[in-house]
């Protein structure tokens, strides 16, 4: 049966398992900064060392060191020219065609000679994926042409899922960071050999709002990390040239409500959103307990808007906006869902199950409603078996987001 894995939510307080985190923290803790600024300013006015005033500041001392995408790349190797007598001896060869009828007689129930008998290496191998020609005629999606410093599709995007404050959400926080960081450099370089000269972008995909069966004190039935865990994945990811994808599961709020706490860290380059419709409950539904939630097209076009806001305020470059999908329903009205330049939605197959099944809700669920860009999600422990990269790139079109839980 194909399932989702609960928990991507977390049935209990994630404090339970943790020190005392709420919502409140990042309040208390900007209070606290700010009352060591202050300070600071008290001492400076008291005799602390003031800088001269004829001291020249360069520019490189003040401004950030740019961001920019560090990926990795496999050369597309070229296959060896051959000698011009060779060439010319297998063109002979084709135009008499023999093999066509021995092929035929082996179907007449013929026994072929040895020396005709095809060779293993020569059979093709069948793909496990195939759709109709009216699906495959519904890609490429025709949207706005990639802006410069765009990440699709000139990277593939692989990333590790999950939250360092859990061991049950996924990857990213089941091991210790330095094992997790090496794994998923192992693992782009895995998927980048096997689509050589296809440049591979590791990324970590944080739950920055995390669904929970606790109400919490604004009785939203969601907990949004505070600034330490955030900014503490985020320089995993800026150290190395990587990017950071936030993750919205709203419970009982709203994209619109907790996409706005997130906007100073969206306003980095390296910086990108998700939301999960899982987690988007209606009509007063609690995570983990009623049936899953969904999102609409308006809400995403809302996550779009305000990306596209900063984009262009800010100077950035484009945006990847992630969105989960694995049944009909739990994306409404995606059709409607509008593309800008400045934003590359990727409509990501999540869920686990047999390779069958996640075969299956790829083609039903994303291929058959086409929105810009496909992403494809792999489980560790509950896909049995995990399907290989060289089977995920069997399926067209071919994902250019890639997530491990």
């Amino acid at each position: 049966m194909y399932r989702s894995l609960s928990p991507r939510f977390l049935p209990y307080p994630i404090t339970d398992c943790s020190p005392t985190v709420t919502p409140s923290l990042r309040s208390s803790m900007a209070s606290a900064l700010l009352t060591l600024s202050l300070l600071a300013c008290g001492n400076a006015q008291t005799g602390a060392p003031q800088v001269a005033a004829d001291t020249t500041v360069q520019d490189w001392e003040i401004q950030p060191p740019m961001w920019e995408p560090k990926g990795i790349l496999i050369p597309r190797s070229r296959p060896a020219t051959p000698p011009a007598d060779s060439t010319a001896d297998s063109l002979k060869a084709d135009t008499t065609r023999t093999d066509s009828a021995t092929v035929d007689s082996v179907k007449a129930g013929a026994a072929p000679s040895d020396s005709a008998k095809p060779t293993v290496t020569a059979k093709a191998r069948k793909s496990n994926f195939n759709i109709s020609p009216r699906d495959s005629a519904l890609w490429p999606v025709k949207g706005p042409e990639p802006l410069p410093g765009s990440i699709l599709p000139e990277y593939r995007i692989v990333a590790f899922y999950g939250n360092p404050l859990s061991k049950r959400m996924g990857i990213l926080g089941e091991i210790g960071s330095d094992e997790m960081l090496r794994r998923l450099e192992e693992t782009a370089t895995v998927w980048a050999a096997a689509d050589s000269g296809q440049k591979v972008l590791p990324g970590l995909h944080l739950i920055a709002i995390v669904a929970q069966g606790y109400p919490g004190p604004a009785r939203k039935y969601r907990l949004q990390m505070p600034d330490s865990i955030i900014e503490r994945v985020a320089n995993w990811a800026e150290s190395r040239g990587w990017i950071l994808i936030l993750d919205i599961q709203t419970g009982l709020s709203s994209v619109e409500d907790e996409l706005k706490v997130l906007v100073p860290y969206l306003k980095r380059p390296y910086v990108h959103l998700a939301l999960d419709p899982e987690f988007n409950m209606k009509d007063g539904k609690l995570p983990g307990r009623d049936w899953m939630g969904r999102m609409d097209a308006s809400e995403v076009n809302h996550a779009v808007d305000v990306l596209a806001k900063l984009v262009e305020e800010y100077q950035l470059p484009p945006k990847v906006l992630i969105v989960h999908r694995f049944t009909r329903n739990m994306l409404t009205n995606a059709a409607q869902i509008k593309l800008d330049p400045r934003v590359q939605v990727v409509i990501d197959m999540d869920g686990w199950g047999p390779p069958g099944s996640k075969l299956g809700a790829y083609r039903w669920f994303v291929v058959r409603h086409p929105v810009q860009y496909t992403g494809f999600k792999l489980f560790f422990k509950n896909d049995k078996p995990m399907l290989k990269p060289e089977e995920v790139l069997e399926l067209y079109p071919r994902p250019v987001y890639i997530q491990y839980q």
